[in-house]
């Protein structure tokens, strides 16, 4: 275990909306340093989102993370020789990554044309409440309500 707890790093907001939380999304979608692609692609499917839905993209994403975002998920725990998958309520920090990570892996999954417009869909999906990432949400809500009964083992 750390001696010290690691030091949160600050991030600058991005240029076009001034918000930490795109420039942590870009940075989720970033694959080899390539932050120019990544922020291509996260623009062009917010524009995508704004064209086809009429509202503002940004407003429809920030609802589809929060749509995603899960609040309790389960952790396993060894207990006398058995694994318990036992549930534990999300950090905030965490359920913003969880929701980030979702959104982009079941984006790059989905049958389209670029990545661009698999993440605009994934995003307007996420915002109806439905979609592969909305339901990873609710099979992880689930989950944690079947192991209710040993949450007794908490740490």
């Amino acid at each position: 275990m750390r001696k010290t707890k690691a030091k949160k790093r600050i991030l600058l907001p991005d240029a076009k909306h001034s918000d930490t939380l795109v420039t942590r999304f870009i940075n989720n979608i970033m694959q080899h340093g390539k932050r120019n692609t990544a922020s291509n692609i996260f623009y062009d499917a917010i524009d995508i989102v704004g064209n086809k839905t009429k509202e503002n993209g940004i407003d429809v994403w920030k609802k589809a993370i929060n749509n995603i975002s899960p609040q309790v998920e389960v952790k396993s725990r060894r207990v006398g020789g058995a694994t318990f998958q036992i549930p534990q309520e999300v950090r905030p920090g965490r359920k913003v990554a969880l929701a980030f990570k979702w959104l982009i892996s079941y984006a790059s999954e989905r049958n389209g044309k670029s990545m661009s417009s698999k993440l605009a869909d994934e995003i307007m999906a996420a915002a109806k409440e439905e979609g592969a990432a909305f339901k990873k949400k609710e099979d992880t809500h689930k989950m944690a309500e079947a192991n209710k009964a040993f949450a007794h083992f908490r740490f």
